[in-house]
């Protein structure tokens, strides 16, 4: 709800500080006064575009703010929560500086933003309507959230709009993945080279230390077995002077002494231990010299073998050790590039079945959108006849779009039409020529889909355009329902519109032969019948004038106790 307009140095208003409090308040005043200097200042802080002009003359800067107070707006608090703005004790400020340096700063809760996101915000608050460009019924997509809203049907639009928008994601990754494999395939061709090649090798992680000893083996057995045959022949089997010979002699003459002492005791166990090492390495080396291999084709096999190795590693730039770990890498690329298809088809899969939910639903939601349709131009229809308007037709069109691309809104692209002549077909209501016109079918809209709509505010701009007496009487009478679940604020001419105001606000203009301003004033009951006589005939003091006003009064808000 708006609880607060603060206006300086805007058009012909110094300041003003304007409080509002729920239920329908009437703006009255002599034309030429300014009442659309408040709807004009109002519309700044809603994100409208401004000229300059409107800076008040003599002044630098124009400053307009707006306050609402968010109990129970959901939406816009969690617009307000979601963007990061901060909190203001259940409070929305909007506002807008304008300065003549051609600045123009926007504002919500004291943290700058875009104007783009003022209009955002702005229209979860208030809707204008008559001629302004805030008219949301106007715009098609109202029309279907209107039409949702009155046939409880957000749920399931929801739902809708949740399945097309999964449908988008699956249509998405599916157009990549295509895209994916058709770049993909020249890197698939070489991959299945690469690995096909790696598969002929036959690689074993780990083997080329193996093969690299096993080679240094075969190539060099010929002198590795010459070498260990002296080495057995001077250990233990030439036919004099061995090693082995000529230990057991010392060992020998060691056991011949005369007598013993320590250091010779310590030496003849050295030289017995000596023998048996002796011993012990004849033997091995014995073994050692039977295992060698003069195995020339063995030796071919293993040198073939590491040339491959070492062939593969520069062709493919990675070390000869790393070889089975890059094999395997490509493999794991071929199969993941591969698996493409599987990956494709299953997402294929889920986007068909996807695909018939979302017709289904969308199905189901026309049906109910007929119906709910239907229940809203008979009701509409029945408020434009009280309104002065009963050759007017109001109608709810559904234009089915089942095999377009799934969109949010279904198979409906939902839009009011009206025919303001008896005869005249139906067409959009942004052709309505005439502001009045529009303003008394939104009236009727607004009044039948009050009950939920999500906007607390209403402001109506002059909706008693060509109407007069008991039709006046009607529309002051709407507006003042339409209040009782909400806020209204209405710009009227006519008397019997703002006697059904809960509260009356003057708009007047003064001049003191240098500046003319405008100032705007919370009427009482007297103030009132004053305002509402000069409605009625043009003059404050006429008791026929002033008598009819009260009776207007009296009827709308009781007798004055």
């Amino acid at each position: 709800m708006l609880s607060e307009l603060t206006i300086q140095n805007f058009a012909l208003v110094a300041r003003l500080e304007l409080e509002l409090g729920p239920g329908m308040s009437a703006i009255t005043g002599e034309t030429g006064a300014g009442k659309s200097i408040l709807l004009g200042a109002l519309g700044l802080t809603l994100g409208d575009r401004a000229d300059l002009d409107v800076i008040r003359s003599g002044e630098e800067r124009a400053d307009v703010s707006a306050t609402f107070s968010l109990d129970g707006q959901s939406e816009a608090a969690a617009w307000l929560h979601e963007h990061d703005f901060p909190e203001a004790d259940g409070l929305c400020i909007l506002r807008r500086v304008l300065s003549r340096d051609g600045r123009s700063r926007a504002y919500i809760n004291g943290q700058s933003t875009t104007l783009n996101e003022l209009r955002t915000l702005g229209e979860m608050l208030i809707d204008i309507h008559g001629q302004h460009e805030h008219q949301s019924l106007l715009k098609t997509a109202t029309h279907q959230r209107l039409l949702d809203a009155f046939g409880a049907l957000e749920a399931q639009s929801q739902a809708v709009a949740a399945s097309a928008q999964r449908l988008r994601r699956l249509t998405q990754e599916i157009t990549e993945l295509r895209h994916h494999q058709d770049s993909a395939a020249a890197e698939v061709e070489l991959l299945s080279f690469q690995v096909q090649e790696f598969d002929a090798a036959q690689l074993v992680d780990n083997d080329l230390p193996a093969l690299e000893l096993e080679h240094a083996q075969l190539s060099n057995a010929d002198a590795a077995r010459a070498a260990l045959q002296t080495l057995v022949q001077l250990c233990s089997e030439a036919d004099e002077g061995n090693i082995e010979h000529s230990l057991r002699r010392a060992c020998a003459l060691m056991d011949a002494l005369p007598y013993a002492t320590p250091t010779l005791t310590e030496a003849g166990s050295m030289l017995a231990s000596a023998l048996i090492q002796v011993e012990e390495a004849g033997q091995t080396l014995n073994k050692a010299l039977d295992r060698i291999e003069l195995n020339p084709e063995r030796l071919t096999e293993v040198d073939e073998r590491l040339g491959l190795l070492h062939r593969l590693a520069r062709k493919h730039r990675v070390e000869p050790g790393d070889l089975y770990q890059h094999a395997q890498q490509l493999r794991d690329k071929l199969a993941a590039i591969s698996g493409a298809d599987g990956r494709l088809a299953a997402l294929q899969a889920e986007h068909d079945k996807e695909l018939r939910t979302y017709h289904s639903q969308a199905a189901a939601l026309s049906k109910a959108r007929a119906t709910a349709g239907k229940r809203l131009s008979d009701a509409v229809n029945k408020r434009l006849a009280q309104l002065g308007m009963a050759d007017s037709r109001f109608a709810v069109a559904l234009n089915s779009e089942p095999e377009g691309a799934p969109v949010a809104r279904g198979h409906d692209h939902v839009e009011f039409l009206v025919s303001t002549n008896a005869g005249q077909p139906a067409k959009p209501l942004i052709k309505i020529a005439s502001g009045g016109e529009l303003s008394r079918i939104s009236l009727a809209i607004q009044v039948v889909t009050a009950q939920t709509s999500s906007i607390p505010t209403l402001v109506f701009d002059e909706v008693d355009v060509g109407i007069g007496g008991g039709t006046a009487r009607i529309v002051g009478e709407l507006l003042r329902e339409l209040g009782q679940r909400g806020q209204v604020l209405c710009v009227t001419h006519q008397a019997q519109v703002a006697a059904q105001a809960n509260q009356h606000l003057l708009v007047s203009k003064s001049s003191d032969g240098q500046s003319t301003s405008t100032r705007l004033t919370a009427l009482d009951r007297q103030g009132r019948l004053s305002e509402i006589s000069r409605m009625l005939s043009g003059d404050t003091q006429s008791r026929q004038a002033l008598a009819h006003a009260k009776e207007l009064l009296d009827y709308a808000t009781g007798p004055a106790a």
